[in-house]
């Protein structure tokens, strides 16, 4: 029976199949071949039916997936000139509705401002598959948008439907581990974005040993692709460097916590996925939902901390020496030799124990956390930004824990632990979000305390 079933589903698909095929050849005819992208926009929009919808909107996919760069430029700025609001009809709208602003002008106002754009991308998800190319579709968007800012419009349309078709109500959490289809693991391989991954071995040693996991939100239209994953490790005790976390685990495949349960829910990688989707929030539903997670399967767990790259602070910190990023901070030539070992080769091995290095360094990382904003008035980190704006807690500032190529590069070995106290995550988020305030530990802010300051010029002194 099931067997009869199945080849009449794959009859019934044949059929659809085909039937939309006749439909596609019959609305583009080799005559209408020269209209190109044109011509299907325009036959989208004018909607006529649901199967012929569909025709069309899988034919323009197929058809923008063999344009170039140069000709998808071209039909991006087609959309964003022909595809937008009509401004008589808005005036007019907006006539009516302020001279008598019931519901029924405000509805009229709002169709009329709402951009044909939306309605373009609607019909355009009817086409199987769609909704990944759409996405895929919004990467190369926004390149285009970073050269071009009158693209801007179709990104902000766009991504006005990203959220609703991503609302954390069609997530789905799902564990990953080493039994996970091979198509997925390969893809954790290529879009971890923290710490790379050196291939299956390496791979192995994050999911397989039972005191690591992964977890990853899915979407239905998606189902292979992963949008968001952690990685998290269980200990008795909050990490501060990198390195104790990927080295080889004695007991790679063990299946159960051996021992002592674990106290401590160390996150140490939070890679985005899919670059289409930039803008839309998923980190922030995951950790807290991981957090349930775990908490359901180990009781023992009281502490959940990150160990967190600091992605701009060599940066800031290049600009402070040279003068350039803080009016709050003079350095002395001394100071600033000190720092100088920073350029040094190897100088995490040579200077581990240097005190004078760590403290300068440290000292001016807790007013990097704490005093350096960018225009909104939030961190420029935008690590810091992310977890303090989920309710973190600033918990400690680490030396030369992460002396990878990168980690040096980007911080000059530096990590940090954000704290989420589960006690504490809606009053610090409130805080950091109506105020601008920053929840951290005594101790960083004791280290902020130290860093260099600019000298008080004397009221009257000669200029």
């Amino acid at each position: 029976m099931s067997n009869n079933f199945g080849f009449l589903q794959e009859l019934l698909t044949t059929v659809a199949d085909t039937s939309r095929d006749l439909i596609a050849r019959r609305l583009f005819s080799e005559a209408d071949a020269k209209h190109g992208l044109q011509g299907l926009v325009d036959a989208l929009m004018k909607g006529q039916g649901e199967a012929t919808g569909m025709a069309i909107a899988n034919q323009l996919l197929r058809h923008y997936g063999e344009l170039d760069e140069e000709l998808r430029l071209v039909f991006f700025k087609y959309l964003a000139e022909v595809l937008k609001p009509d401004e008589a009809r808005v005036k007019v709208a907006v006539a009516d509705y302020e001279a008598d602003p019931g519901d029924a002008n405000l509805m009229a106002l709002q169709e009329a401002v709402e951009s044909p754009r939306q309605e373009f991308f609607r019909r355009l998800n009817m086409a199987p598959g769609a909704t990944a190319q759409i996405v895929q579709m919004r990467k190369e968007l926004l390149a285009f948008v970073a050269k071009d800012p009158a693209l801007q419009p179709i990104d902000r349309d766009l991504f006005h439907l990203l959220q609703s078709w991503f609302n954390r109500g069609f997530l789905v959490l799902r564990r990953i581990d080493w039994q996970t289809p091979a198509s997925i693991l390969e893809k954790i391989i290529q879009y971890e974005a923290v710490h790379e991954i050196d291939g299956w071995d390496d791979l192995r040693r994050r999911l397989s040993p039972a005191d690591r996991r992964c977890f990853g939100f899915f979407h239905p239209s998606l189902i292979d692709e992963p949008l968001i994953f952690v990685e998290v490790a269980l200990t008795d005790h909050v990490a501060q460097d990198i390195h104790s976390l990927l080295a080889p685990a004695p007991a790679a495949d063990a299946v159960t916590v051996q021992g002592p349960l674990p106290t401590t829910a160390v996150f140490y990688s939070i890679s985005n996925c899919q670059d289409g989707l930039r803008g839309v929030s998923f980190g922030n539903f995951l950790i807290k939902q991981v957090v349930d997670e775990l908490k359901k399967e180990f009781e023992s767990l009281k502490t959940f901390v990150t160990l967190s790259p600091v992605p701009r602070f060599a940066g800031w910190l290049d600009g402070v020496i040279k003068g350039e990023t803080s009016i709050d901070i003079e350095l002395s030539d001394a100071e600033r030799t000190i720092l100088s070992r920073l350029d040094e080769p190897l100088w995490w091995e040579q200077r581990e124990d240097d005190e004078e290095l760590r403290d300068l360094t440290l000292a001016l990382a807790a007013h990097y956390f704490l005093e350096a904003k960018g225009p909104t008035g939030r961190p420029i980190d935008p690590v810091a930004r992310f977890h303090l704006g989920n309710g973190a807690r600033l918990e400690k500032i680490n030396w030369l824990a992460d002396t990878s190529a990168r980690g040096l590069q980007q911080s000059h070995g530096l990590m940090v632990n954000y704290l989420y106290d589960p006690r504490e995550i809606e009053a610090n988020h409130e805080a950091f979000a109506n105020l601008g305030q920053i929840a951290a530990v005594r101790g960083v802010r004791n280290l902020e305390k130290q860093r260099p300051r600019r000298a008080a010029k004397v009221q009257g002194a000669p200029q």
